[in-house]
């Protein structure tokens, strides 16, 4: 009874929301004017809300309460009794796998069409995998601060915490686990998605003359809360800091962070980089983790998969362009730029760094797309550039 009643909400929520605000945002606003709603029924509503939405563009044409109850099935791993209480046919088979699942829904492949435009993916990307990956809710991933393995390992194994670590000091959680109830936040641990961690592949790439110089200098020109800051410094400690982004409220955030990490050696400025450069020196290393689609991150937040407008990718490829033309200005020479999106699309990607190849004297150092789809992380991309 409860499980229909809480379906039905979920279909008055997915059929009225407009896609203006954050899904998340959307379905806190509605519980707080509903408080009948207790712990089980938010969870229940919200389960069958993100169900519809990781259905992305497949079969738009069916009733809409088929649809979730297909998101439901699809993207369920093992039995569960929300699904047990709306069809136990389909529950029974919920372990399944999905080509299966497929055939007892009457579908075809052909016909799960969640992300329609695998045309414009960064070559390589696996269209069909990354599509279907829209289903699956992302892993939780931590990375571990140096000097602190040993005692968080010790920590999550005392506490009989399930983990892996799919790549050093990364670790993978279960979604639901809340780190701050066990681990000092950005001292111990920083909470960051798995693709974000392996951009720090090419901060290994600078040569020693350009980080032991003794004026190395590093600006995270779209800084945002300051993850990759973070990183970086765990790898220069010596650098000399620089992080800047749009808004000061974001760099507030950042700010508290960076004194949870014992922090307190940088400069940060307030700057739309589309518009002109912060007068800097010269710098050895610029970040820029750019203003982007955020199409590798859609598994997170499906709703944007279903609102999205493939216009956009034009708007953001000009808006990278602008910003990038602008924070070369202040790259040294024989400096190192580093190039990020958490884009899928190819126009922000490979299209972009050819485009500022053609008009500055760059060369790629080292250039991957991560698929992060395989390991239910976010898919990334970034470019090391050198200034010749």
């Amino acid at each position: 009874m409860f499980a229909a009643a809480h379906f039905q909400t979920a279909l008055q929520l997915v059929q009225t929301y407009r896609g203006e605000v954050p899904f998340a945002h959307f379905l806190k606003a509605y519980f707080s004017q509903h408080k009948k709603h207790g712990s089980r029924d938010r969870k229940q509503i919200s389960q069958c809300c993100y169900a519809f939405f990781r259905m992305g563009h497949a079969i738009p044409d069916i009733p809409p309460e088929r649809r979730m109850l297909m998101g439901l099935f699809f993207s369920a791993t093992e039995p569960n009794p929300l699904l047990e209480a709306l069809s136990p046919e389909w529950n029974a088979a919920a372990g399944l796998a999905l080509a299966e699942k497929i055939g007892l829904s009457g579908l075809t492949p052909e016909a799960l069409t969640i992300f329609p435009w695998t045309n414009l993916l960064s070559d390589p990307i696996d269209s069909q995998a990354f599509s279907i990956s829209h289903l699956v809710q992302p892993k939780l991933f931590i990375r571990i601060r140096p000097g602190h393995h040993e005692q968080v390992i010790h920590r999550l194994e005392e506490k009989w915490i399930p983990y892996t670590e799919p790549y050093p000091f990364a670790i993978a959680l279960p979604n639901g686990y809340n780190a701050a109830n066990d681990f000092s936040l950005n001292r111990e641990i920083v909470v960051q998605d798995l693709s974000s961690q392996k951009t720090g592949a090419a901060l290994k790439l600078i040569p020693r003359e350009t980080y032991q110089q003794p004026s190395f200098r590093i600006w995270d020109a779209c800084a945002a809360s300051g993850g990759k800051s973070m990183l970086t410094l765990d790898q220069f400690p010596q650098a000399t800091l620089t992080v800047s982004d749009i808004r000061n409220s974001i760099l507030d955030n950042l700010a508290t962070r960076f004194k949870e990490a014992g922090i307190r050696r940088y400069t940060r400025i307030e700057a739309d980089l589309s518009v002109t450069a912060p007068d800097l020196p010269q710098q050895q290393l610029i970040i820029a983790d750019l203003p982007c689609t955020g199409s590798g991150t859609w598994a997170r937040t499906p709703e944007q998969l279903c609102f999205f407008d493939p216009a956009a990718i034009g708007r953001f490829a000009e808006l990278q362009r602008s910003i990038s033309r602008n924070i070369l200005l202040r790259l040294a020479s024989g400096g190192f730029f580093l190039y990020i999106t958490c884009s899928a699309f190819r126009a922000e990607n490979e299209d972009n760094v050819l485009w500022l190849q053609q008009h500055f004297p760059l060369e790629v150092v080292h250039q991957e797309v991560i698929g992060g789809y395989t390991e239910q992380a976010d898919s990334m991309f970034f470019s090391l550039m050198r200034l010749t």
